[in-house]
């Protein structure tokens, strides 16, 4: 079939920059993008099928273009792209070695944990991937089919997706720090044809044993896959596979295959969100708009050049991994990073400053608990200053709030632009973003999450009873966004439509309910505080626990913090923190709690009623990186509390406990350690 190519497009777009105020608006402030991305989010608004249109031929190549731009006519359910067809493996792949880079590194894969620095071209990636399609195919796996992959960060997991749907059919990457029921969930929720694995895993001092899992999680699942292909990790553990079931990577892998094209608003890939166990929440993602939307990011937001290193520092198991460890950098044609190990230890708290200097890396999507980490650890980067850190032009954070006192600290010890941005499982990419592709002064006021990114018409509704008012600049409020949503959003739920319109779209009916919490201020600079319910109603107050936190973080003793809502007689909430000290610390916690109060005093003010403040050794945190604030919520509340799977260390509810009962909260809790099932 004739291919519709559009070789170096996000490249021309980059050189059109030019000073302007973002979208228009007025500021006292630096600029920070040029007149090309106000231009266009104008238009993306005003002019939207014109606009996509061209975008739409500009980023990807096409089977055949499609007829129609959008269908809105079964709002929420829009369609992008309409009657056009496309592989997203031939996107991320075959065209580029068409295009004479088959020698271009792909992937570093980067193991410290393994000792070992392995780099797969674009023409390796080929080739595994075009024979392993060839085995899926062997094996029954057609159009439409479904394929659980449930491996650690390695090449051969990309390898995975792209063989996947390089036959059209539709993957399920799963997380490797799910134990087996919540997996078993997923096989049963999916009814993937074939599930394809690693044998195992490895952390710090540790090796998780993923064929176990996953023979545990088949024998309590209802569905049965044909067949699992086992990747053998020869280097680290070789495992027995069982004769009936398995089916070694090796003699998986047969002749190669072409790709097969699928119409833009057939489903990519389905991913699971994090803790949904009970009733998996599916986010379906249609294949056209999520390639041409993410092909447009990598250069407009991120900076991205033809010939950088990028690293995301994130899994595949989460929509970070799919969008910018995979298909986004694939698409572009630049270098993947993928790292397998701890930002603190493997072996030491330099190796975020050794991969930059070592790959030269240009530019890092991480989370802000990683710098948190280092920063505890080695405050005075005594590990990482003998690195050189010359390639690095900017890191992008997202995920969790970053309070300013980390993000100064990065600022400070990387010496490049930290820009804040913010977006969702279920967007796929960047609802707000600093776009550095065309900016040329790179401020932004503290806090922001930035402006609006291409497609977002974003409106803050007051939360408060069931009006639909929009509220004024500087208002705390919902976050929502107009239909339609721009090209990449999820299209569905897997299997339920109902529940899809039920969750994110009947209660602000015309918008897409993004349940965070935060403002706009006058110059249309988005700021999210936090989850909705992660707001706290201090007697009529309403106060955001990331603005507590941001003040907390500025005592110099402090290195990480938690503030969340529990229940007062008079006031019916106030705040309560837990803190944690960085690495030699010496001073008492009473004398530091007194400071932590004064602080917030003189920051916040007295309607903060903040007086609640006790000292822990760890905050309970999910191996994304986000604080599990609803559950020390819910603990302080003497409600139970189910653990997910994702929690980096149970253990630290045993010294929360102490000092939450320290506080008079907690006293009759059920620990939330009965009945946690480890992984391994």
């Amino acid at each position: 079939m004739k291919k519709v190519t559009c070789e170096g497009s996000a490249v021309k777009i980059a050189k059109k920059t030019s000073q302007k105020n973002a979208h228009g608006k007025s500021s006292s402030s630096k600029n920070v993008s040029s007149d090309i991305i106000d231009h266009e989010y104008q238009r993306s608004l005003e002019e939207r099928e014109k606009f996509w249109s061209e975008i739409g031929s500009q980023m990807v190549s096409w089977d055949k273009m499609y007829d129609q731009v959008i269908d809105d006519s079964s709002s929420p359910f829009t369609k992008w792209f309409c009657g056009g067809y496309l592989n997203a493996c031939f996107n991320c792949v075959d065209r580029h070695i068409a295009n004479g880079h088959g020698n271009k590194v792909a992937l570093i894969h980067d193991s410290p944990i393994t000792n070992t620095v392995r780099k797969v071209t674009y023409q390796e990636l080929l080739d595994s991937t075009t024979r392993l399609a060839g085995g899926l195919r062997k094996l029954g796996v057609k159009k439409g089919d479904r394929v659980v992959i449930y491996m650690p960060l390695i090449p051969e997991a990309i390898m995975s997706m792209l063989a996947t749907v390089r036959l059209g059919a539709i993957h399920s990457v799963v997380f490797g720090g799910f134990a087996s029921s919540e997996l078993s969930t997923r096989i049963d929720h999916a009814e993937p044809k074939v599930i394809i694995s690693a044998n195992c895993g490895v952390e710090p001092n540790k090796v998780i044993p993923y064929l176990d899992i996953l023979h545990e999680a088949i024998d309590m699942c209802n569905w049965k896959p044909d067949k699992c292909i086992i990747f053998q990790r020869k280097n680290v553990l070789i495992s027995e596979l069982n004769p009936l079931l398995d089916l070694c990577w090796e003699e998986a892998l047969a002749e190669p295959v072409e790709c097969v094209p699928v119409e833009a608003n057939d489903p990519l890939y389905i991913l699971y969100t994090s803790g949904t166990t009970d009733k998996p929440k599916g986010i379906q993602r249609p294949t056209g708009g999520y390639l041409v939307t993410l092909m447009y990011t990598m250069n407009t937001i991120y900076g991205v050049r033809p010939d950088d290193v990028w690293w995301s520092a994130s899994d595949l198991g989460w929509v970070v991994g799919h969008s910018y460890i995979a298909y986004g950098p694939l698409l572009y044609g630049c270098t993947s990073v993928m790292y397998e190990g701890k930002p603190d230890r493997t072996p030491d708290p330099g190796q975020y400053f050794r991969i930059i200097e070592q790959h030269q890396v240009s530019a890092i999507f991480s989370v802000p608990t990683a710098f948190r980490v280092i920063r505890k650890v080695d405050p005075h980067i005594r590990y990482g200053r003998k690195h050189s850190l010359n390639s690095l032009r900017a890191i992008f954070i997202a995920g969790e709030h970053c309070d300013l006192e980390t993000k100064h600290w990065i600022e400070n010890t990387f010496r490049v632009p930290v820009l804040n941005h913010w977006w969702q499982t279920e967007t796929g990419s960047a609802i707000t973003a600093t776009c550095l592709g065309n900016a040329q002064n790179i401020y932004v006021p503290n806090f922001t999450t930035g402006l609006p990114f291409i497609g977002y018409d974003i409106k803050i509704m007051d939360s408060e009873g069931n009006s639909m008012k929009e509220l004024g600049p500087n208002q705390l409020g919902r976050i929502v966004v107009k239909l339609p949503l721009p090209p990449g959003n999820m299209s569905t739920l897997y299997k339920n439509d109902d529940l899809f319109e039920k969750v994110y779209f009947q209660r602000f009916p015309g918008y897409y309910d993004t349940m965070d919490a935060g403002y706009k201020d006058e110059n249309g600079y988005i700021y999210v505080t936090a989850r909705d319910d992660d707001v706290i109603n201090v007697a009529g107050h309403r106060l955001s626990t990331s603005s507590l936190e941001d003040a907390i973080l500025r005592h110099p003793d402090v290195a990480d913090a938690a503030v969340f809502g529990v229940p007062e007689n008079t006031k019916g909430e106030v705040p309560l923190c837990l803190y944690v000290t960085k690495d030699g610390v010496k001073k008492p916690a009473t004398k530091l709690s007194v400071e932590i109060i004064k602080i917030i005093r003189d920051v916040i003010g007295p309607i903060a009623s903040f007086r609640l403040v006790a000292k822990v050794q760890a905050l309970p945190r999910t191996r994304s990186g986000k604080t599990m604030r609803k559950a020390l919520a819910d603990f302080a509340r003497n409600k139970t509390v189910n653990l997910p799977a994702t929690i980096e260390d149970p253990s630290v509810f045993i010294d929360i406990r102490r000092a939450l009962n320290e506080l008079g909260y907690a006293t009759s809790a059920p620990s939330p350690l009965l009945g946690y099932k480890k992984r391994d």
